[in-house]
């Protein structure tokens, strides 16, 4: 009581929050790690943050910073810890468009930051579909990737500086603008995706591009993942470029998102197996400003791209967006993945990264392992193609968790001989600490620990979370 009395002089009593009023900060979006925190303390500035570290350091409780609770992880599991809540830190400070850079706090909400970049012609291109809620300093904290990473990278690319309030509570001001900075060690790389083990994210400088003109989306079916690729390569050389998302949903997901998701429509009069979502977007006058006969350059890439492809036997089938509406409607059925990949139990859901011409290959050779481990089990994928993130979830018979910790290992076996990461965009948390263990270098960890013990040597910052105890490692 002691120490929320103190919190409550830093930041006043009613952001101090306790018991029932902890509310949803007990458990992350997929409900499967639920605690309870010793408290929900809100500040509103980083000299709070700093004050609460201070605090924290000294009395040795442990810390788990939260923004907008997404995680799919278990990276906010907070039992008997202190959490940090950013989300009254949601201030932009600044959109400079001469200088394409947003200036933004921690708590921000993504789709917030995305309605300020548009009233000034810009846009800031991480989306997902937690954009309504995720916040900037848990994609910053997890390095969140998303529908865009094809043209322009996960959100390490996106910053270009940082502030971070330290275990100690010591402030770490790296809010630089610079587009070059080459003096010394690259530290705001070691907080993007530390997933706040080694400090708390309290600012952010941001990277902004133009506003496209123009887009042209697409829903295309095609005989293979190998076309699907010739289709993207000839769209970049087409449009310079211009791929902003490259989605691919197989048939198991077009039948699962009709099933599940009321109002939901087919993309084709048939069903094919293998459905791509393409959005290419425009931002020269050039390929943005319509014709004489109405017709937008940028479409007509696609549409010609398309029928060249059609006439190869390469796209089975298309429907290029033609207003506003549709091209939402075929987005909407891509950003329901997590209602549709999660919402039956049990499941064992796997984010994995891999070379973009691997893809098939896994998808393969992961049907017939998964049978290998349970005969009566189903699968479900979908993935950002462009860049090789597959989303994979198998549905087994049973809750048995060796069962379950069997078909991650496949899923590992394969992934890791083709290649590929056992994690692309969702953060480790708790989920894949036993696969950090089992799979990520000793000297790695080793290193990791080090930095981890120097910066954070009392262990407070949401600890637990993505190194494995050294003395269970291999």
């Amino acid at each position: 009581m002691d120490l929320i009395h103190k919190l409550a002089e830093i930041v006043g009593a009613g952001n101090v929050l306790t018991g029932a009023d902890m509310g949803g900060f007990g458990s992350d979006w997929t409900k499967k790690y639920v605690s309870v925190p010793l408290a929900v303390v809100r500040p509103s500035c980083t000299d709070e943050v700093s004050q609460i570290m201070r605090l924290a350091y000294d009395t040795r409780t442990p810390v788990v910073p939260v923004s907008g609770n997404t995680s799919l992880a278990g990276g906010t599991y907070a039992q008997d810890a202190l959490m940090i809540s950013v989300d009254r830190m949601n201030t932009i400070r600044a959109i400079r468009p001469e200088a394409k850079v947003a200036v933004v706090e921690a708590g921000v909400i993504l789709s917030k930051l995305h309605d300020a970049c548009d009233a000034q012609d810009l846009v800031f291109p991480l989306t997902l579909g937690a954009r309504g809620s995720a916040m900037i300093g848990g994609l910053l904290s997890t390095n969140a990737g998303g529908s865009n990473v094809v043209r322009y990278g996960s959100t390490r690319g996106l910053c270009l500086g940082i502030e971070v309030v330290l275990a100690d509570g010591r402030v770490l001001d790296m809010m630089t603008e610079l587009h070059k900075d080459n003096s010394g060690y690259d530290l705001r790389d070691l907080f993007i995706g530390a997933e706040g083990t080694l400090g708390l994210i309290t600012g952010a400088v941001l990277k902004l591009f133009p506003k496209p003109a123009a887009y042209a989306t697409a829903m295309v079916a095609m005989p293979d993942l190998g076309a699907a690729l010739t289709l993207l390569n000839r769209l970049q050389i087409a449009t310079g470029g211009g791929v902003e998302a490259f989605e691919f949903m197989p048939r198991s997901y077009i039948d699962t998102h009709l099933a599940m998701i009321e109002g939901a429509k087919p993309p084709f009069a048939q069903s094919y197996d293998i459905n791509i979502m393409v959005e290419v977007a425009a931002i020269a006058p050039r390929d943005a400003t319509p014709l004489d006969d109405g017709s937008i350059p940028v479409v007509d890439h696609l549409e010609q791209t398309l029928a060249d492809l059609m006439e190869e036997g390469l796209v089975l089938d298309a429907i290029v967006a033609k207003s506003d509406a549709q091209r939402r409607d075929m987005w909407k059925r891509r950003e329901d993945a997590g209602e549709v990949a999660l919402g039956r139990l049990p499941h064992v859901n796997a984010d994995i990264s891999l070379p973009t011409d691997k893809v098939e290959a896994f998808l393969a050779r992961m049907t017939v392992a998964l049978a290998q481990v349970d005969k009566g089990a189903t699968e479900l994928c979908c993935a950002h193609l462009g860049d090789g993130n597959v989303h994979y979830t198998a549905f087994p018979t049973s809750q048995d968790p060796d069962q379950h910790d069997a078909i991650i290992q496949k899923v590992e076996d394969i992934a890791l001989d083709l290649g590929g990461s056992f994690s692309a965009e969702h953060g480790i948390g708790l989920n894949k600490l036993p696969s950090m263990e089992r799979r990520k270098d000793p000297l790695a960890l080793d290193l990791m620990r080090a930095i981890k013990d120097v910066l954070d040597p009392a262990n407070i910052l949401n600890p637990g979370k993505v190194l494995p105890p050294a003395e269970t490692s291999q």
